[in-house]
């Protein structure tokens, strides 16, 4: 399994968060055919352009974020909803609980969606985010990173995870990235510089692909 444990003593946050007795599994019902509709309108081309949505350009390090979204059986996942949330670029996030002292930024938000391609193919354009402090531990910086949450076919298939850049000095001091015990799985978290996506004078191109699988249930293992 290359899911962390539900409790992990260096993440502090799991030791409220991580369930105590043993999981109950409701029964299967037509919630699970089908993936939900987030969000408040039609997802448009705009929504994947994170730098250029408030009348002027956002600031820091533009870079693409793009890659491919598959089945186990490498089958591509079509028409799914991909959603990202980041830091700006000074390393904090547009929200009321981000109280770290760092500038927003009001050309940034933060928040993209887009829908896949015929072929699992998503793409967003956004801003390279900042590390910043949280008070897990006593000097406590999380490396760069962008959340995801992706739906899949279905809602079972539901995957919310953080992308990484690579090289991060930060990685060996982050509890959240080395919940993720198997090294392997580890760096499948991590993002590849890639030239061909790069936009000349504009912005670095990443790549990351996701492999969607529907939840494991104890039965199955």
């Amino acid at each position: 399994m290359d899911d962390p444990d539900y409790l992990y003593e260096d993440y502090v946050a799991t030791r409220l968060r991580a369930p105590r007795r043993t999981l109950v599994l409701p029964p299967g019902a037509f919630s699970d055919l089908a993936a939900p509709v987030y969000g408040d309108g039609r997802v448009e081309e705009v929504d994947a352009d994170l730098t250029s949505r408030h009348g002027g350009r956002a600031q820091g390090q533009r870079i693409v974020v793009s890659g491919r979204v598959l089945e186990e059986d490498g089958r591509p996942v079509r028409d799914s909803l991909v959603e990202i949330w980041q830091a700006n670029a000074a390393g904090r996030y547009r929200h009321d609980v981000d109280r770290h002292d760092a500038p927003l930024d009001p050309g940034f938000d933060g928040a993209g969606r887009c829908m896949t391609d015929s072929q699992g193919n998503y793409r967003f354009v956004t801003i390279k985010p900042g590390a910043y402090p949280w008070p897990n531990h006593p000097n406590a910086w999380r490396p760069a990173h962008i959340h995801f949450s992706l739906f899949g076919r279905a809602f079972s298939q539901r995957l919310v995870t953080q992308m990484y850049f690579p090289d991060d000095p930060l990685f060996p001091y982050d509890p959240i990235f080395n919940s993720v015990r198997d090294p392997k799985a580890r760096e499948r978290l991590v993002s590849r510089f890639d030239l061909e996506t790069t936009i000349p004078y504009e912005a670095l191109g990443f790549r990351f692909d996701i492999v969607l699988r529907a939840t494991p249930f104890e039965e199955d293992e």
